[in-house]
């Protein structure tokens, strides 16, 4: 079940590291209409719930994500650890690089580091 919190005054939507997984838009578009409902500026999502896909860039599915939150104004954070990926595609790391320079998508390891990028 997700959960709302607020961090440093930006209301947070925490999904449950279990629950189905996040394959495509439609289903981007299920937790962004919960954040909208709730109140959300950014949801948190468990790397755990993301398909394979996600983290292969050539099926475009990180990419759609990404690009579906940014349209309704959320920003997504992609929490936990996915150095085995990252190690795996250099294409992968440098996303991940260009997503976390920026304001709309995050992939953070813990929520102490997106507590840190929440104090700006």
């Amino acid at each position: 079940m997700s959960t709302l919190q607020t961090i440093h005054d930006v209301p947070v939507l925490m999904c449950a590291p279990d629950g189905e997984l996040i394959g495509n838009e439609r289903d981007a578009l299920d937790l962004v209409g919960d954040a909208g409902y709730q109140g959300a500026q950014w949801v948190v999502i468990p790397a755990g719930r993301f398909s394979e896909a996600f983290f292969q860039l050539r099926t475009r599915v990180a990419g759609d994500i990404v690009q579906k939150f940014a349209n309704y104004r959320l920003g997504m954070v992609v929490l936990g650890d996915i150095s085995h990926h990252t190690d795996e595609s250099p294409s992968l790391r440098d996303f991940v690089r260009e997503c976390n320079r920026g304001r709309q998508a995050w992939f953070l390891t813990d929520i102490e580091e997106l507590q840190d990028r929440l104090k700006t």
